[in-house]
């Protein structure tokens, strides 16, 4: 067991919430613990974007981190909404987070149960490529340690139509109609 993080959760993930908790083990027990846990009775909402948002003070006074940091909030936000009702829709383990061994739900690892969690993750890893696409790889230590500015972060996602962000709201969107 690695203590600070799991690899194949992160490069193979079944959702984003398993990507950004298996990121960085201790930070984000820490996070959960002390700033998510907290700020829960203001809403599930409101405790996600506080996190993401403590999450990037914590990393530094960098635009370029806070947008990608609080797109990981409202792409984390949009997927466990959108996993939320398709679990009680369909009776079916295809929450963010992998259900207990014996949890409720009559669905649980059937084919198209696997297949679902399965599309699902492929969109995950969509979302992070996206994001990574962000990280330019033959930029200078220099310009990598000051970090990437406004205008380059808004130049690249403009370059991709926005297209994770796009989807994100589909998502919300969808997990709204399915209420």
């Amino acid at each position: 067991d690695l203590a600070v993080s799991r690899p194949l959760r992160v490069e193979l993930p079944r959702s984003m919430a398993e990507v950004v908790t298996n990121w960085n083990l201790p930070m984000s027990r820490w996070l959960h613990t002390y700033v998510f846990q907290t700020a829960r009775r203001l809403g599930t909402f409101a405790a996600v974007l506080g996190t993401y948002a403590a999450s990037a003070l914590l990393h530094g006074l960098s635009f370029h981190l806070a947008a990608v940091l609080l797109s990981l909030g409202l792409i984390t936000y949009a997927e466990h909404a959108l996993r939320q009702r398709l679990a009680a829709i369909f009776d079916a383990c295809v929450l963010s987070k992998r259900c207990p061994p014996r949890c409720a739900h009559r669905h649980k690892d059937t084919l198209w149960v696997r297949a679902l969690n399965a599309a699902l993750g492929a969109l995950a890893l969509f979302h992070l490529s996206y994001l990574g696409a962000l990280f330019d790889m033959e930029a200078e230590d220099a310009v990598e340690e000051q970090g990437y500015g406004m205008a380059y972060t808004v130049r690249k996602w403009s370059e991709l139509n926005w297209a994770s962000h796009w989807v994100t709201l589909g998502c919300w969107v969808l997990a709204r109609l399915l209420r």
